[in-house]
């Protein structure tokens, strides 16, 4: 899908216009709802973004499962997805309507159900926050099917890194991913090193063993999407486990 085709996409309601914008482009899944009526209890989660207002993504998102999930490398993606009216449980869908989400969790499958319920193995599975889900479907349905599609993400400033661990070993959230949305690969520097690659530990969770105490800290990210930035000195000296630095770069892909 051409960057051109994606924003329009995002803004798409329509459901004719969804679909005549890029037809082929579509998948069938299903979609539930957790968190609460206000998505408070969706905050967190196995991306490791924390709070997701803080983090950039809010309260439109959702758990993939494992499917879509891929042990955390869709961490950050952004979906298109509609109601499809035309598949069993299409009467609980509200016609005309789409919602864009970011992945922010995994659903995990559920073994004590056949299959492993609805986000068992093989499964493409939105367990979507409830206000997000309820753009599309009519909230006594409990499940519905839908029709899906990765698009391009739109974000507001620019990519975060969050640190935490302890003396030698570095555990950086990667948050706010514009474009693709989400880390293909991901380096650090100190002021004394040079480059060190990481290494995926959980989620959006990046790790280095390396004792980087007092030094100031550049990253290096390679989205998904394929497109390199480099983010130079963004962490001072005096930084601590726990603290979170904003920069003002962002991906386009």
């Amino acid at each position: 899908m051409t960057q051109e085709m994606a924003k329009p996409l995002i803004l798409c309601t329509a459901l004719a216009a969804c679909l005549a914008l890029a037809a082929a482009d579509w998948s069938p899944g299903t979609a539930t709802f957790y968190g609460g009526p206000d998505g408070s209890d969706t905050m967190g989660g196995a991306c490791g973004y924390g709070n997701l207002y803080n983090a950039g993504y809010g309260i439109n998102n959702a758990a993939l499962s494992e499917t879509l999930f891929k042990d955390g490398a869709s961490c950050g993606q952004c979906y298109l997805v509609i109601c499809d009216g035309s598949r069993p449980g299409g009467q609980y869908c509200k016609p005309g309507t789409a919602i864009t989400v970011s992945a922010t969790n995994l659903c995990p499958a559920n073994y004590g159900l056949p299959n492993g319920g609805w986000c068992g193995p093989g499964r493409p599975h939105f367990d979507m926050s409830q206000p997000a889900w309820e753009n599309i479907g009519v909230y006594q349905a409990g499940v519905i099917p839908v029709l899906y599609q990765q698009v391009k993400c739109w974000r507001n400033g620019g990519v975060r890194f969050s640190i935490a661990g302890f003396n030698y070993f570095l555990l950086v959230n990667i948050q706010n991913l514009a474009g693709s949305g989400s880390v293909g690969a991901a380096w650090i520097k100190g002021d004394n090193t040079g480059w060190i690659q990481m290494s995926r530990n959980w989620g959006a969770n990046w790790q280095a063993l390396s004792g980087l105490v007092g030094q100031g800290l550049s990253f290096a990210v390679t989205s998904t999407g394929g497109q390199y930035i480099q983010f130079l000195n963004v962490v001072p000296g005096w930084w601590q486990f726990g603290m979170t630095f904003n920069t003002y770069q962002n991906f386009d892909y």
